[in-house]
């Protein structure tokens, strides 16, 4: 590869885009200078520029004793053939003058691969589409990012037979992106992101439908209230993001989710108001909420979550004035001095445990005396009931012979 300009490889490379009507041509400066760039497995020519034609010139290699297996020179060029990632590296050469030498840099990585690209529509007027390198090639690497509408009127169609075709602008503080503006909501894309290098260049078309790609920017202004005299229910409000239009054509519904700082386990809600009332928290806790949005009729994806807002539901009144009583209490009793006279009564120091085990054994105690006291009761009736049967039947014995004795003697006969 040989440059009239000492020191200094320079490339032009034409791209025939897919898109455009007419090619579109790389800028020349490429790298530092005295870098030439070979591609993998092709043979690579260095020149030296600061001799003469035809004058006899000698390579040398920086930090290594030989050139290269295979190398030679060719009228005053070293040739590598079939130059691979072992050939790169600094170069010299030095004429028969003794005048300084040249110094030139080769590297051989591969061509570009296709970029990985993705779209995304934070409103239905915009969209914007980043990209990354599939291959790493350590070259300086330029992106052509060019678009055209692919559904057009019969205006359109008469003015531009080809289709609208424009530029998506790159951000040169945003770099990996680039933005198509006055977008069509209900209208199709054809997206062209060309990677270039000095030895070559690869694209990627991707279709873009705006429904398809629709993802709002998280609700914004989250706000969390406890209500007052309502121990489990917590205030909720939010504003649209800032970056969708405030059209009433196209709308946002949402979804919050909420739980307490303690669970790991979210409620979720939707809902299609700017504010919404959570009447399951738990009294007392502090509960972390967030919520995102969504195109109102269910075209694209969910937001991101928002950031988090935090509150805690008001306690019980009767609950929070037993508390506020006993921790005055406390705090009386921390208030007081110590007395110096001795105390007469006894200290209770009686473990918990010991006072429950003698309140189960009371118990059990009570039981069995209930239940003796029952059974005698028991017995007596019993014995009570038996003993009046006993002088029931005498009784019958005597009138059932008195009846006897009654009859006429004719009917004994």
């Amino acid at each position: 590869m040989r440059s009239p300009i000492p020191g200094l490889g320079r490339v032009m490379v034409f791209l025939a885009s897919a898109l455009a009507s007419a090619p579109l041509a790389v800028p020349e400066s490429w790298g530092e200078e005295g870098v030439q760039y070979g591609r993998v497995g092709t043979d690579v020519t260095l020149s030296c520029t600061s001799t003469h034609a035809g004058s006899p010139v000698q390579w040398r290699r920086v930090g290594a004793v030989a050139l290269p297996e295979g190398s030679a020179v060719h009228q005053g060029a070293l040739v590598l053939p079939q130059a691979g990632l072992a050939t790169a590296g600094t170069y010299s050469c030095h004429g028969e003058g003794g005048g300084p030498p040249h110094v030139a840099s080769h590297w051989t990585p591969d061509l570009p691969g296709v970029p990985f690209v993705s779209c995304r529509a934070s409103d239905y007027e915009n969209f914007s589409c980043s990209w990354t390198s599939s291959v790493e090639t350590f070259l300086p690497t330029r992106y052509i990012t060019t678009y055209r509408k692919k559904s057009l009127t019969g205006e359109e169609k008469r003015r531009n037979k080809n289709g609208h075709v424009g530029p998506c602008l790159q951000d040169p503080s945003r770099p990996g992106t680039c933005t198509v503006h006055g977008s069509e909501f209900w209208s199709s894309y054809r997206l062209n992101i060309t990677e270039v290098n000095p030895l070559g260049s690869s694209f990627r078309l991707l279709d873009v439908t705006m429904q398809a790609i629709i993802k709002p920017d998280p609700p914004e202004g989250l706000v969390v209230e406890p209500i007052p005299l309502a121990p489990r229910r917590l205030h909720v409000s939010w504003k649209y993001p800032s970056s969708w239009p405030k059209e009433p054509h196209f709308q946002l519904r949402f979804r919050l989710q909420y739980r307490p700082v303690i669970h790991r386990s979210w409620s979720v809600v939707e809902t299609v108001n700017l504010s919404e009332v959570i009447t399951d928290a738990f009294t007392g806790l502090e509960h972390v909420v967030q919520v995102s949005a969504k195109d109102f009729l269910d075209a694209g994806n969910w937001s991101e979550w928002s950031a988090e807002a935090r509150a805690t539901p008001v306690r019980d009144l009767a609950t929070a004035t037993s508390e506020k009583t006993t921790t005055d209490a406390n705090l009386e009793s921390m208030a007081e001095e110590p007395s110096q006279a001795s105390n007469p009564e006894p200290i209770n120091r009686s473990d918990p445990l010991e006072k429950m085990a003698i309140l189960v054994s009371l118990g059990i105690f009570a039981f069995f005396v209930l239940a003796a006291v029952l059974i005698i009761t028991v017995l007596i009736w019993l014995r009570v009931r038996k003993h009046s049967k006993d002088e029931t039947k005498p009784h019958n014995f005597l009138v059932a012979a008195t009846h006897l004795k009654a009859l006429p003697k004719a009917q004994i006969l």
